[in-house]
Parts: C-alpha cells; sequence; structure tokens
C-alpha cells in the first residue's frame, strides 16, 4: 500500500462521514493492485452464476435418413451401434437451445463436467457474439415470392434488452461473465476466438485482457471481405477482427500456410514455396507461406452456395483456419452464440466433437437442418460422422425463473414450490387477463364465460389432469375450459379434445408463453397465449414396414392484424401480418384502396421440417442431478421419452419442396407407437402419437 499524505486521509475521511464513495484513485492507493489497465462499468460485479441445471434431452438424432435397414452399418466404425444404427457408446455432439449463461454455468457446475473432461477436456471456443447494438432476434422468413419479418419473443427480447439495455454498460456486463464461465471450461491447453466488430472492438479486448491475462494473447485477426462500395463520408468498412487468446502456455497450435497467388506460383515455375525471414525457399512438397493474421475470405452473400439466408452467417472457410489451428481431430469445440451452426458444421467435418448453444429457437431449428445435411453428405460419401442430441433446460429453466432452488433436498422443494404456487398463478392469471376464482378442485380462474385451469409450473400437463378437469365439468356441469400449460404431454391431443367434446365440454388447450416472466410485457397486457397446434397423420403398415404419410398441420400463430395494419399503412405500402393462424399480405394502391392476400394458401405452407420416430418410447429420457447430501450425481427417468429422429424431409433454401409420406420402414411385429415432429416456418416444434400393428392385423 501506498503511504497516504495527511490530506489524502483527511479527504478519505471526508467522503466516508458523508456516506459517499471514494475517487477511484484510493483503490490503488489503499490496496494492491497488480492489473496495469483495467475497464470499468457501471455495476461491474465479480460474481458469476453458479446455477446447475439437469439437460433435457428434446431429440437425437444418429440417422440422418434411413432409407434402408443396411444403412445403419455406415456407423459401424466410429463407435458402437445396435442393429438400428443407434450409437450406443462414445461421446455424442450436443446442440442446446436456452441462455448460455445458465448453460455455461450448468456445464462448468454440473454432471456433464465429467463428459466433457472424459472427452479431454473442452479445447477450442469460438464465439460470435450480437456486438451489433441495432440488432435484435427479429427473422426474416420466405413465403412464396414475399418476407415475414417475425418479432421476437418476449424470452428473446429480455436477452436483448439485457445485453444493449443500458448501451455498451450491459453489453460488456453480459459478455464479461459469460467469458470467465468459458475460461474455467476451457482445458488447460485450450483456446478462445472471439469475434467482433469496430462497435466493441475495443472493450472486448481490454475484456479478455482482464479475463485471460494479457500475457496469454496470441493474435488480433483481421478478417478482410469484399463489399460492393458504395459512396460514404467514411472509408469503407470491410473487416471485422477476431483476438485469439489462449488459457495458459501450453496452446494447441498447428501451423496454418497461406494460399499463394498465381503470379507468385508462376514467378517461381509453378512451384509451392514457404516464405521465411529473409529469403524464400523452393518446396515441391510445401504447403505454402506461414498463414498471416489478416485473412481475405468471402463474405457468406448472394449466390454463394453456403448462403442459408441466416442473417449473421460466417463462412465455413473462416472457421476451418480457427479449427484447424487450434483443435486437433476427435478434440472438443463449443460456440455458445451458434446463430446458423457454421462452428458445428466444420467441426463435424473436420472430425472434430462439438457443444454448440443459441437463444433463438429459429437459430436452433436452423442448425439442426444443417447439421442433418453435413450427416447426408458424410453417409453419401462413405465418411464417418457421429449422433446429435438437442437439449435445453426446459421445465427447470422455469424454475429458476420462478426462483426454484434445485439443489435443495426434494422435501424443502416441494415447500418451496408450494409457498410460490399462489404468486405464481395470480401471475398466469393476470396476464391471461382473468379473475381469480374459488370453489372449484381443478380451476383457477374464468374469463369471458369459460373456466381457466393453469397446469403445473414443473411438469407436462398431463391427461390424469385433463380427466380431472373433465371429472368436475360433469359433476358441476361445466361446459366450456381453457386449460394453460407450458407443455402438453406427448400424444395427449386430440383424442382427449374429442372424448371431452364426446360429453359435450369443449377444452381449448393453450401454450403459457415464456412472456409471463416479463412484468413490464403482462403490465402493458402483450402476452399472447397460444393454440396448440394440431398435426394429422395416417400410417400405412404392409407386412413389417411402417410409412408415415402427413395429412394435416394447423397453426394458430399471430403477429399484428389485418385491421391494424389496414388504418396504418400508408398508400403504395404493404404489411405481411399473421392472424389467426394464416399469413396475410396487406396492400394500399396509391388511391388508398386496400387488398387482402392470403399466403398460406394451404396447410403445407406453414411446414418447414418434419421427422418420424418409427418406435417411440424405445429410449427413455435420463437426466443427471448433483445429490445434495453427497455432492455425487445420480441418474433419474424424468418419465418421458426421447424422440429419436430417423426420417426427415425438410425444406432448403435452394430445394422448397416437401415430401409427405415417410420412408416405408422395416420393423420387428408388435404393436408400437410412431411419433411425429413438425416444425412450423417459425422454429416451433409439435409432436404426434399414434399407435401401428406391425405385422399382424391393424
Amino acid at each position: 500500500m501506498a503511504r497516504l499524505t495527511e490530506q489524502e486521509q483527511q479527504e478519505i475521511i471526508r467522503f466516508i462521514e458523508a456516506g459517499k464513495p471514494l475517487p477511484d484513485k484510493y483503490r490503488f492507493l489503499l490496496f494492491e493492485e497488480k492489473r496495469e489497465v483495467e475497464l470499468v462499468w457501471n455495476g461491474k460485479t465479480s460474481e458469476v452464476c453458479n446455477v446447475t441445471l439437469p439437460f433435457q434431452t428434446i431429440e437425437h438424432v444418429d440417422e440422418p435418413r434411413a432409407e434402408k435397414p443396411e444403412d445403419s452399418a455406415l456407423q459401424s466404425d466410429l463407435f458402437a451401434t445396435d442393429s438400428r444404427g443407434r450409437q450406443l457408446a462414445g461421446w455424442t455432439n450436443k446442440l442446446i437451445w436456452g441462455d448460455n449463461k445458465l448453460i455455461l454455468s450448468s456445464l462448468k457446475n454440473g454432471p456433464m463436467r465429467e463428459e466433457i473432461e472424459a472427452q479431454g477436456g473442452l479445447k477450442l471456443i469460438y464465439i460470435d457474439p450480437p456486438f451489433d447494438v441495432g440488432a435484435d432476434f427479429s427473422m426474416d422468413i420466405d413465403i412464396g415470392d414475399d418476407t415475414f419479418t417475425k418479432k421476437p419473443n418476449i424470452l428473446e427480447e429480455i436477452a436483448y434488452r439485457d445485453t444493449w439495455g443500458q448501451g455498451t454498460d450491459s453489453f460488456i456486463a453480459m459478455i464479461f461473465e459469460r467469458l470467465i464461465l468459458m475460461r474455467d471450461l476451457l482445458a488447460e491447453d485450450g483456446s478462445i476466438y472471439v469475434h467482433c466488430d469496430w462497435r466493441v472492438h475495443a472493450y472486448i479486448r481490454i475484456v479478455l485482457d482482464e479475463v485471460f491475462g494479457r500475457d496469454f494473447f496470441k493474435n488480433e485477426i483481421i478478417w478482410h471481405y469484399r463489399r460492393w462500395p458504395a459512396k460514404a463520408p467514411i472509408f469503407q468498412r470491410s473487416h471485422d477482427t477476431i483476438f485469439w487468446f489462449g488459457k495458459t502456455e501450453m496452446t494447441i497450435w498447428n501451423q496454418q500456410f497461406q494460399e499463394l497467388s498465381e503470379a507468385t506460383l508462376k514467378r517461381f515455375g509453378g512451384k509451392k514455396v514457404r516464405g521465411e525471414t529473409t529469403k524464400v525457399v523452393l518446396e515441391e512438397e510445401s504447403a505454402g507461406a506461414p498463414m498471416r493474421d489478416v485473412w481475405d475470405v468471402k463474405h457468406v452473400l448472394g449466390a454463394n452456395p453456403e448462403n442459408i439466408g441466416y442473417p449473421t452467417q460466417k463462412p465455413e472457410a473462416l472457421l476451418k483456419r480457427i479449427i484447424q489451428a487450434s483443435s486437433n481431430e476427435g478434440d472438443l469445440v463449443a460456440d455458445f452464440f451458434c446463430g446458423s451452426g457454421t462452428t458445428a458444421a466444420v467441426a463435424e467435418k473436420l472430425g472434430r466433437k462439438w457443444i454448440v448453444s443459441d437463444l433463438g429457437k429459429f437459430g436452433i431449428h436452423t442448425t439442426r437442418k444443417r447439421m442433418i445435411g453435413v450427416q447426408r453428405s458424410l453417409k453419401a460419401k462413405g465418411k464417418d460422422y457421429r449422433a446429435f442430441e438437442i437439449l435445453n433446460l426446459g421445465k427447470y429453466e422455469r424454475q429458476h425463473f420462478i426462483g426454484i432452488n434445485p439443489d435443495l433436498r426434494e422435501e424443502q422443494k416441494q415447500q418451496q414450490i408450494a409457498a410460490k404456487e399462489a404468486a405464481f398463478l395470480d401471475l398466469i392469471l393476470r396476464a391471461y387477463r382473468a379473475e381469480k376464482t374459488d370453489g372449484f378442485a381443478t380451476f383457477h380462474g374464468k374469463r369471458a364465460g369459460r373456466l381457466v385451469a393453469i397446469g403445473p409450473v414443473n411438469l407436462p400437463v398431463t391427461r390424469l389432469f385433463v380427466e380431472e378437469i373433465i371429472l368436475e365439468c360433469r359433476k358441476k356441469h361445466i361446459t366450456k375450459v381453457d386449460i394453460l400449460g407450458f407443455e402438453f404431454e406427448m400424444g395427449l391431443f386430440p383424442n382427449v379434445l374429442d372424448e371431452a367434446r364426446d360429453k359435450g365440454i369443449d377444452i381449448a388447450p393453450k401454450y403459457i408463453p415464456a412472456d409471463v416472466f416479463d412484468k413490464r410485457a403482462v403490465e402493458k397486457n402483450q402476452v399472447v397465449f397460444h393454440d396448440v397446434a394440431f398435426i394429422e397423420i395416417k400410417p400405412h403398415v404392409k407386412k413389417n414396414t411402417v410409412a408415415v404419410e402427413l395429412t394435416d398441420f394447423s397453426v394458430f400463430y399471430a403477429q399484428d392484424s389485418i385491421a391494424n395494419a389496414e388504418a396504418t399503412l400508408k398508400n403504395k405500402a404493404s404489411k405481411i401480418v399473421v392472424e389467426k393462424g394464416q399469413i396475410v399480405k396487406v396492400s394500399k394502391d396509391k388511391d388508398g384502396i386496400v387488398a387482402r392476400e392470403t399466403l398460406t394458401e394451404h396447410w403445407t405452407d406453414w411446414i418447414d421440417y418434419w421427422s418420424v420416430d418409427f418406435d417411440f418410447e424405445s429410449k427413455r429420457e435420463i437426466i443427471r442431478v448433483k445429490n445434495a447430501e453427497t455432492g455425487e450425481s445420480d441418474e433419474q427417468w424424468t418419465g418421458d421419452f426421447v424422440f429419436e429422429n430417423e426420417w426427415q424431409s425438410f425444406r432448403t433454401k435452394k430445394d422448397r419442396t416437401l415430401e409427405l409420406t415417410s420412408v416405408a420402414h422395416e420393423c420387428p411385429s408388435g404393436q408400437r407407437k410412431v411419433a411425429v415432429k413438425v416444425v412450423d416456418i417459425f422454429g416451433n416444434d409439435t409432436m404426434t402419437i399414434v399407435e401401428v400393428n406391425v405385422g399382424g392385423k391393424s
């Protein structure tokens, strides 16, 4: 500690007596401070999230597209499989949907850390965080020749506010905490590459210095790309920056070489050359000159064959250099802002294992399609590919939102859930604009002549739950009911609705959106409860084969309204809205005459992707949970089953066609359940289940 002058001592006393914070200079005078430079922002704290939530398996993909039973033999060299081609051993790649702060904390502190360490640890992280303050989670979706802009949901808006709500302060706070978690998750010989542009370049560098240490800075890489020149009062912006830091001095490094120009090759007789400090050495087998830190790589725009229409998509060539330089075959790499899935796609092609995550559901769905495409391509070439699973924090994340501590003993957890139940029900009723009711066993409120039942916060609405509602309806002569739930038991609809209708009861199931956790949205009556989508399928059973035909699909999404569009549109303008499950283009001509055009002419227009599990309930969903008493992790069956994606058809940017009947899949004789999952053009999943009898009488 530096010696204080008498004047400085008196000044400190005056600040303390006035209850005011000391000026920053006293932090260095009073305490030993090793850091020469530090970035300070409003609300800076060293506290880091340490929540541990179990991961929930949504889907498992180990066959990109089963056509014939013998196709599964292609996997046998990579890891143990059963006769069905299902992966039995080895690492399964992970595509995780959710808030990456909770994901990182759960990876770092939870049971999955053991799986990561068993693979040699996490060797490489690449992230491309949302460094554009004007960006959001809106998505442009092609509807025929028109484009519809889907607004973000409130969960995505909250993430945007947390990132940019207070400008640069909140962005730095967001990235600082996540970088600390990433550093702690990296292997000792691991690297991190952080992609940014001119908006946050200076701040990110200082934050990285603070988190990883200036001694472990490796490179500032300039990614230069060509853009169509446009006149502006500044020099044309045509580069991004990628900072590379190692966790320790042992960082993995594989020398990369620069492609040489045709002029250089011609100058040296067509031979490849390697550049050295003082001379050029002619080498027939040389890979070229050691790569510089300025990379010329084409952007993914326009007619680029890689372009899948995702707004922040990065070129595969860029990620290929990073992954090859800082990892080896079989290593585990990660991307926690994965967007369109470029990191996962390149990692798979280069024989690396991967973990990627994103908060946007559309990004997760885009990555799922892209990775199935990569699997199909590798399979067609006779190359190995690895299974991947789609995970989220699901019902456990909801517990975190309402303040349930998952680390408590079961008895304490139940007490805490019960204590918060009343407040939770009030929140949902207020968001649904329903009034509270008493005197019912299953109902919590009433709205517009319909009674309202709210499902549990941490479990799906089950058949038993609905049957109890039907029983009370019959006893008390109730005919109109709304059931609100975060999730509904798979295969619950439409059968249970038909049963209720036969008894004279009109049941309307509705999803509780994540928006209810945003008090601002509730106060402004902005929360929309959507009806459950409806799938109709027809199984075709012939001897020992099953094929599935998709025959109908209905969605009830809404965004804006026709009336509002007509009232606010200027002449010679148009707007696309979604109302009552239809996408409608509203236009005004030069005279103010309004025209409406329904863009979703057929139910298939809503479908982006669908897939089949020909033997649902064959794989239980097992989670690993830390025991609060012993600290050990226990395996538990959640009561749910994993959807195993065995066949799928989906639209791509280049091919908008969709098959509506699956392949005829060979199955053992007997009764089984077939599950079908449909993903709409906004990335939302819906599933239905049908029972079939194979090899017997239907």
